[in-house]
């Protein structure tokens, strides 16, 4: 039985937030339930970030929406931000998730994806509805979403660091299934 308990998981990029959110998933879809929502994963020439794409967890539709190659005044570095190629997965997806899914995803609440108003406005959605939920955190954004969700008397802040990010799917799992830890 899965709580209804609200999950962020944060910590300084690189630390394995993404990391520890796909294992959890990987456990949780061992106990046949629905997850959905989106993933962020970064694209890589085999040395360093070249962009980052979005995916739906339930139907696995992707679109890159961060790369060098895109013009953009949304800029990480060298790399452009397409908000409108990110809102055409992660929008419907998180939607998706609160309406039919038995737990809802979002990763990650960042930087670049509070520049889109369409994103705050699914987020905060997806936080009120009466389900459980994973979410990837900033960890230093000033950035209001963030700044209220970190607030929220509903909402587990976990801080993944590289020496706890292989048991932190463990405890994120124990806390889902209601145990105090």
């Amino acid at each position: 039985m899965i709580s209804d308990i609200k999950i962020g998981i944060t910590g300084l990029p690189g630390s394995g937030k993404t990391y520890a959110l796909l294992k959890v998933i990987e456990m949780l879809s061992d106990e046949q339930l629905a997850i959905g929502g989106m993933i962020d994963e970064p694209l890589t020439d085999g040395k360093r970030r070249t962009g980052f794409s979005v995916r739906n967890i339930q139907t696995g539709e992707k679109r890159v929406f961060a790369s060098a190659d895109i013009e953009s005044k949304i800029m990480i570095g060298k790399i452009g931000v397409d908000l409108a190629e990110f809102e055409k997965v992660s929008i419907s997806a998180i939607r998706t998730a609160c309406e039919e899914c038995d737990i809802i995803v979002i990763d990650e609440v960042g930087k670049v994806e509070v520049e889109s108003q369409a994103f705050i406005d699914v987020v905060k959605e997806a936080l009120d509805a009466d389900k459980p939920m994973i979410l990837t955190l900033h960890k230093k954004s000033r950035n209001p979403l963030l700044q209220d969700i970190r607030r929220r008397d509903d909402v587990r802040i976990l801080e993944v660091t590289p020496t706890n990010r292989n048991i932190l799917p463990y405890k994120i799992l124990r806390l889902m299934n209601g145990e105090n830890v």
